[in-house]
């Protein structure tokens, strides 16, 4: 089945806050997860929380590799076009020859022999695993990536799967985009079963001493600051290493940056992940497979910023957004679109 690999992010909807009753309840319940130690030399920030400054924090990318897969659309089209148009397969090898990050979700029928394949792959090549976890209930709240089903027992059963497809092995997991940035479609209820739910998954996947979990906090243009530093706390971001931003969409790394630092301070000095995949031209106004994009910054884990554990390409750049514009279902490759990015990258 084809990876859906999730659509770009929306304009922002404006916020309703929560319940003063579901805060209360998320913020106990934050705290007595934040009382779990994480065990010596485990790449994650120990429990923290508040405005208490978190303990300095071996970044999980330090001195690691990333994974290119050798059987990439973008690699395939390559070598497809190599022999009768050489200059597009030159250009389309600025994309065969980096690391994009792998997605699970509810179109894995084995996640656990699927992550397991994936995380040995890395493993033989020498790299860190660094996954997508996306297959939270109501994912994407009825949008185009969100043909899901899953039910709250279904998911902890899958996020269990995925944890023992890595088994003891070191991973990155960025947990669930969207979700937290995306609150607002859900009742009070739905809210806090949400909330609650990833706090789960950040406590499940952290416990086993192994994996970095950063939590997607959407997009500067979609939530303030304060809104999102709320909404991370009471989904656990006092027991992950930090947070991630810019998945799927195009706004500038500076900007992207300049916002992931404000929101680092309203969660204790947490580190960021950004992905640069499609925003080297930066955004346009629209979200779903715009024109006139590029390529983003090269993935990399010298990012010139403390903060910034990485840049990542997060979303593959060449797959889809969604039918829009003229363009396929969210997660098919457009090649053709893949190959604009590549033109338009300034390098």
């Amino acid at each position: 089945m084809q990876e859906p690999r999730h659509l770009a992010l929306r304009a922002p909807i404006a916020f309703r806050a929560l319940p003063r009753a579901v805060v209360l309840a998320i913020a106990l319940a934050a705290c007595d997860a934040g009382s779990l130690a994480a065990p010596s030399g485990v790449p994650v920030v120990p429990a923290g929380g508040g405005t208490v400054t978190a303990p300095e924090s071996r970044s999980p990318f330090a001195g690691a590799r990333f994974h290119v897969d050798p059987q990439s659309k973008a690699r395939i089209t390559a070598s497809a076009w190599r022999a009768t148009r050489p200059a597009d397969a030159a250009q389309m090898d600025k994309i065969a020859s980096q690391p994009v990050i792998r997605w699970f979700g509810s179109w894995n029928a084995n996640v656990r022999a699927d992550v397991d394949a994936a995380t040995s792959a890395s493993i033989a090549a020498g790299a860190l695993p660094v996954f997508v976890a996306y297959n939270i209930p109501q994912r994407d709240c009825g949008g185009l990536s969100g043909n899901n089903t899953t039910t709250v027992d279904a998911y902890r059963a899958w996020v269990s799967a995925l944890a023992e497809g890595i088994g003891a092995r070191r991973a990155v997991i960025i947990l669930e985009p969207d979700a937290l940035a995306e609150l607002d479609c859900l009742d009070a209820a739905g809210q806090q079963r949400r909330l609650e739910l990833i706090r789960w998954a950040v406590q499940t996947l952290t416990a086993r001493g192994t994996l970095a979990v950063y939590l997607d906090a959407g997009n500067p243009r979609w939530q303030t600051t304060s809104t999102m530093a709320t909404r991370l706390a009471g989904a656990g971001v006092a027991m992950a290493q930090g947070f991630t931003l810019n998945v799927s969409n195009f706004l500038t790394t500076s900007e992207t940056i300049g916002y992931g630092a404000a929101l680092s301070d309203k969660v204790g000095g947490k580190h960021f992940l950004v992905d640069t995949g499609r925003n080297g031209a930066g955004h346009n106004g629209e979200w779903c497979n715009p024109s006139g994009r590029a390529l983003g910054a090269r993935p990399t884990s010298e990012t010139g910023h403390p903060l910034v554990d990485a840049f990542l390409w997060v979303k593959a750049p060449g797959e889809s957004d969604g039918p829009c514009n003229g363009a396929l279902s969210s997660g098919e490759w457009m090649p053709e679109y893949a190959l604009g990015l590549a033109q338009r990258a300034a390098y």
